[in-house]
């Protein structure tokens, strides 16, 4: 268990949550499903049910530092390493390989999203298990696939080849193919074909493997952090990784590493799972009226009124009438109403609304 490591991933903004969500307040320092408990603490709570606290890594946005070290007091400001700018999931591996590498050159590493939701605590630990114990005795990248459900357009998907490559457990697969966010049509024939799975930017694998293959594909990312070398854990090290920063390319780690890569395997799992990505996959995981509202607010009042996702201060006393299938979310000086069908546009309201209207509404 000590060779176990994990970096959670938590410097996005979640813009598609807007307004709720707000760039000095993103959705994963948020109680979004009303547990008592907000998306990070959620996460860090079930990787320690894994692997050692100690060895668990933040990354985040500089300016999230102080909202990551107050919801995880248990967190020493060691393990929380900051970007000075967002560039994407590869810099900020490579960043967390170096400063993993400092101290155990034999990790095996969990890489996870701050800001998904698992509803089956259980069977996540014992698929952890299984694809950090394959990890640790192949060299392969695995990503963790779930079963779809539905042919959603949304996520990205893997197509795996159906032969057994490990006997201890069938469902890990080599992988053949990765498609982001395909058609409709397309979504429906992946779902029909019974050899695709949906992408939960889930991660597993050995330290030495996952610079390898850095190496090999972003070298020029690598040769970056590279030069970080004796700097790490030193009072040099926040100037190092400014000017690194500043120069680093933006690229995610699936295009950059995992779409290239050779030795990439996945692990079908079904614990119920959901990304939160958008207002509606929030619908989906709330608790629902019996007209299938699903509201957080104590002072909301509804009418005639169905399928709705509803978000507002307890502050504030709201009254709907006569709305079928719409998001209703009031926060912080912005009110949101949109169809459910629409919610892809909320990205490009969000960006609309800072060009017309300013950051403080952002």
């Amino acid at each position: 268990m000590d060779n176990y490591y994990c970096v959670i991933m938590a410097g996005g903004v979640g813009s598609r949550f807007w307004p709720m969500s707000r760039t000095v307040f993103p959705k994963q320092f948020i109680d979004v499903l009303g547990m008592g408990r907000t998306l990070i603490q959620m996460t860090f709570d079930r990787v320690c049910k894994v692997l050692p606290a100690k060895n668990i890594f933040i990354v985040t946005n500089d300016s999230y530092k102080n909202l990551v070290l107050k919801q995880l007091p248990e967190v020493d400001p060691s393990r929380v390493l900051c970007e000075p700018s967002r560039r994407n999931t590869a810099p900020c591996i490579a960043y967390a390989n170096y400063k993993i590498k400092e101290e155990n050159e034999n990790a095996v590493v969990v890489v996870a999203p701050s800001d998904h939701v698992i509803i089956n605590e259980d069977e996540f630990v014992r698929d952890m298990k299984t694809a950090l114990n394959a990890a640790e005795n192949n060299n392969w990248l695995i990503t963790l696939g779930i079963l779809p459900s539905r042919p959603d357009t949304g996520y990205g998907y893997i197509q795996f080849e159906d032969k057994m490559v490990y006997p201890e457990d069938n469902r890990l697969k080599k992988v053949k193919t990765f498609t982001e966010k395909p058609s409709l049509e397309i979504a429906k024939s992946f779902i029909a074909s019974g050899d695709f799975l949906w992408n939960s930017g889930m991660f597993v694998w050995s330290l030495k493997s996952i610079m390898a293959a850095f190496d090999n594909f972003l070298s020029d990312v690598d040769l970056l952090f590279q030069k970080g070398i004796g700097k790490y854990n030193t009072d040099a090290e926040e100037k190092f990784i400014k000017e690194t920063y500043a120069v680093c390319k933006n690229i995610s780690i699936d295009y950059g590493v995992m779409e290239r890569a050779k030795n990439v395997y996945v692990l079908s799992v079904d614990f119920g799972w959901s990304d939160l990505g958008t207002w509606g996959s929030l619908y989906a995981n709330r608790e629902k009226d019996e007209n299938q509202n699903a509201i957080v607010g104590d002072n909301v009042m509804v009418y005639d009124t169905k399928n709705c996702i509803v978000n507002i201060s307890d502050k504030k006393l709201v009254v709907l009438q006569g709305l079928d299938d719409y998001i209703v979310v009031d926060e912080e000086g912005a009110l949101l109403i949109c169809r459910k069908q629409d919610e892809q546009q909320i990205r490009q309201i969000v960006n609309d609304v800072k060009v017309e209207k300013g950051e403080k509404y952002i």
